[in-house]
């Protein structure tokens, strides 16, 4: 009696592997050993890169309201203080799509935002 072996689910995982190595350079792309190395890798990167991406969009939104700020006369810190102060919650991923698309809008948040600091600087201190 032969021995049974796994031949066919192994064969569709290598193949699997290598499907997803097309592509890659050398043997990375035609050797199982290397390709499922090389798969593995990307995958990590894929996943850190997926988590990246929120921080480098939140710091591209803060350039663009910095950029619209400092175009109305105020820095993005006073503005972002003067937001708080007048208990104005929008995130910075809207106040980017309000500088970029509607000035008159956001010019509107810069004058709230500047009142609210001039009613902070006015109140007494507790």
């Amino acid at each position: 009696m032969a021995r049974s072996t796994n031949g066919p689910a192994s064969r569709k995982r290598r193949k699997k592997v290598l499907k997803y190595a097309k592509g890659y350079f050398g043997s990375k792309s035609k050797l199982f050993r290397y390709a499922k190395e090389a798969v593995q890798h990307a995958w990590q990167y894929a996943y850190r890169a997926r988590r990246k991406k929120k921080s480098d969009f939140r710091g591209l939104w803060i350039v663009r309201v910095n950029a619209a700020c400092r175009n109305a006369g105020i820095s993005y810190s006073r503005f972002i203080e003067g937001l708080k102060a007048a208990n104005i919650t929008l995130d910075r991923k809207v106040l980017s799509d309000l500088a970029i698309h509607d000035e008159v809008a956001f010019n509107a948040l810069v004058k709230q935002a500047q009142d609210a600091l001039k009613a902070k600087a006015a109140a007494p201190k507790a």
